[in-house]
């Protein structure tokens, strides 16, 4: 490898607005998220369907078996 043309590659803390902590490695420092994977909706199981117009119901209408 060349030398001087890699980034320094150091210990952050990565914090998250629930008050997660990480510590792992980067080139960056102190990085700060909005969601991590102990507040995701996705990870936590509490994730809300959302449905705006009713476009789920249209959904299932459309493309349903008709009988």
């Amino acid at each position: 490898m060349k030398d001087a043309i890699h980034p320094k590659y150091a210990e952050t803390t990565i914090t998250c607005n629930c008050g997660s902590v990480i510590h792992t490695r980067s080139t960056k420092q102190n990085i700060r998220v909005e969601i991590c994977s102990t507040c995701h909706p996705f990870f936590t199981g509490k994730h809300k369907f959302i449905d705006s117009a009713g476009r789920v119901e249209k959904f299932q209408k459309r493309y349903s078996k008709k009988s």
